[in-house]
């Protein structure tokens, strides 16, 4: 293993180290040295993490540090920060608390006054940005969607205006579900979707989301971890606005129009109309309340 000769790790000290996404190749020479220098390493899963450091000859004793038990893991740690320890926090992939364990700890250790110290890294959202050639730089990032069907179905709803382009994670069981209800909640879109990102497997899917789709459901099974991105919503569309048969600044009007184009309930024709009058949607609510 390289090492660098200065020591990085210090007493009392939290480190959020990114580890590879699926290259061993990708880690950095910094990560290394505080993962060998560092008293502690919580990882997600300390199956996981040990296959790493093995490769690596590191040695640091490890700690699970997993959802379930966020908060008792937490305190312990925290613990063993006040004791003088310098502590690696890692998850299974990626830069820990983007989608993954870690925010409750960072946050926890900030408030008692611990030095919280980023080591950057790998993330399959930046790795799939990187390829997307996306000329403005707005996004907005989601996680994994909900599992439960109507929760998804409801924030999709609920993105249905969001003008940036949607990313989020998914796993291959739930991937056609995901997309499906995508298309029927947001309509056509192009979608990038990255597949099994640094590994052999490697693979980008690029087109209009209902032929990906398509092409996802006749393979005979998916495998897996999946990072989606959807463009935003085509801005050719019509949208209410003051012009030849189209309804203008009255609430009434675009209560009707919002209304007849596509059933939507009262709350969400507030949403709407309120994005387009750049008017507080309690205030457009109330109003609704009146005409619809």
């Amino acid at each position: 293993m390289v090492r660098a000769e200065r020591r990085e790790a210090r007493a009392g000290t939290l480190y959020i180290v990114a580890t590879p996404i699926g290259n061993l190749e990708d880690i950095t020479l910094r990560a290394l040295r505080v993962l060998a220098e560092v008293d502690l390493i919580a990882a997600e899963d300390t199956r996981h993490t040990r296959k790493l450091l093995n490769h690596f000859e590191i040695t640091t004793p490890c700690r699970s540090y997993y959802r379930e038990r966020e908060a008792q893991r937490s305190e312990e740690l925290l613990a063993r920060l006040t004791a003088g320890e310098s502590v690696a926090l890692v998850s299974d992939a990626g830069t820990p608390g983007i989608a993954d364990p870690g925010a409750m700890l960072v946050s926890r250790a900030r408030e008692a006054g611990f030095t919280v110290v980023p080591i950057p890294g790998p993330s399959a959202l930046t790795t799939l940005l990187s390829v997307a050639g996306q000329t403005e730089p707005a996004h907005l990032f989601l996680g994994f969607l909900p599992a439960k069907a109507a929760e998804r179905r409801r924030l999709l709803q609920d993105l249905r205006p969001e003008p940036r382009p949607l990313i989020f994670y998914e796993s291959p069981r739930r991937l056609l579900s995901s997309l499906a209800d995508c298309l029927a909640v947001l309509g056509r879109r192009r979608v990038l979707v990255g597949r099994e990102l640094t590994k052999i497997h490697e693979e980008f899917r690029a087109g209009e989301l209902e032929a990906i789709l398509a092409e996802f459901k006749a393979r005979p099974t998916l495998k897996g971890e999946f990072v989606v991105l959807l463009a935003g919503p085509d801005q050719s569309e019509p949208r209410p606005s003051a012009g030849p048969g189209e309804p203008g600044d009255n609430i009434e009007e675009l209560a009707a129009w919002y209304r007849d184009q596509g059933g939507l309930s009262l709350k969400d024709a507030a949403r709407r109309i309120a994005l387009d009058l750049d008017r507080p949607r309690s205030e457009i609510y109330r109003l609704l309340l009146e005409c619809w």
